[in-house]
């Protein structure tokens, strides 16, 4: 979407069931002479929702950052000359000091938690979540206790700008824009749906039993080539290699904690030669699995 035309109506503020707190100087200053928290601090925070004209520009920009965290419906920023859109479950941070303008749909109004931040490790924050070095839409899953902590944020400052009360504002703000920006990084398994992650988990899934790298291949729909290519550069193995080292990582299970015996253990795991895998186990593990039996057994 490019430039806009004017809406009918703008309206800035004043939405049904609206919460915002904008912190008083004083406080803001007590804050920047806080070691704990002078790092990183919210200076304004609020809820719009259903915000119907929500219209909002400044052509100069904030001196601080500022976090949209779209919930429901939809809305716009304009930023350096480009168009992002939001819509439920992603989120935004307008950088400090540009110029910028941001929207709800007038058809569809969104629903938002923004948080203006400031502080020395604000650029650090921020910068964490540019994507090649630019500010993008961010798409994050729901999650209850997210919502849950912003809402305790609110409730405190509601209650005290006392010291101990702003220092744990700040520290749950930490948390909460964490859980935004290092959403990816703290919940890998839910962006790792590449072909390895995928055949690593048939692996797993399948301990007991032989594979040729055809196989493995063919389970992922690609070729064999192509197949051990991406493999050995994600985890610097071949397939087989590593189904090996996940079946004696799954040995080392049943030696701690069953009775079974090394034969029995072999069997289980698709081994059809004993003195294989004891020379196998023995070089993964660097000792025996009679000996580790040994060691590590209750």
């Amino acid at each position: 979407m490019n430039a806009i035309a004017e809406p009918k109506k703008r309206i800035k503020e004043g939405f049904i069931g609206q919460k915002m707190i904008v912190l008083p100087p004083n406080i803001k200053k007590s804050i920047t002479n806080n070691a704990l928290i002078k790092g990183f601090y919210l200076t304004a925070i609020g809820y719009y929702p259903k915000a119907a004209y929500h219209d909002r520009e400044r052509r100069t920009g904030s001196n601080e950052y500022i976090l949209l965290y779209c919930i429901d419906g939809e809305g716009y920023v304009y930023l350096g000359g480009q168009d992002h859109i939001l819509k439920p479950n992603t989120f935004f941070i307008i950088p400090r000091n540009v110029a910028h303008r941001y929207k709800s749909s007038e058809t569809n109004p969104w629903s938002i938690y923004w948080v203006h931040f400031s502080g020395l490790n604000s650029q650090l924050i921020y910068e964490r979540s540019l994507e090649n070095g630019q500010p993008v839409v961010q798409s994050v899953p729901y999650d209850s206790s997210r919502i849950k902590l912003y809402e305790q944020i609110y409730a405190v400052l509601e209650h005290s700008y006392h010291e101990k009360e702003m220092e744990i504002v700040n520290i749950n703000l930490l948390n909460f824009i964490s859980s935004l920006v290092y959403y990816k990084q703290t919940n890998p398994v839910d962006y790792d749906n590449d072909f390895v992650s995928n055949s690593i988990a048939y692996m797993k899934k399948h301990i007991s039993q032989k594979f040729e790298v055809m196989h493995l291949a063919k389970q992922q729909g690609i070729s064999a080539s192509h197949y051990l290519r991406l493999f050995k550069q994600k985890t610097g193995s071949s397939p087989i290699n590593y189904f090996n080292l996940l079946k004696i990582q799954a040995s080392c299970q049943y030696l701690y904690f069953t009775d079974r015996s090394i034969k029995e253990i072999c069997s289980d795991l698709g081994f059809d030669d004993p003195y294989y895998f004891s020379r196998l186990f023995t070089k993964l593990i660097s000792m025996s699995p009679s000996k580790y039996r040994k060691t590590h057994k209750r």
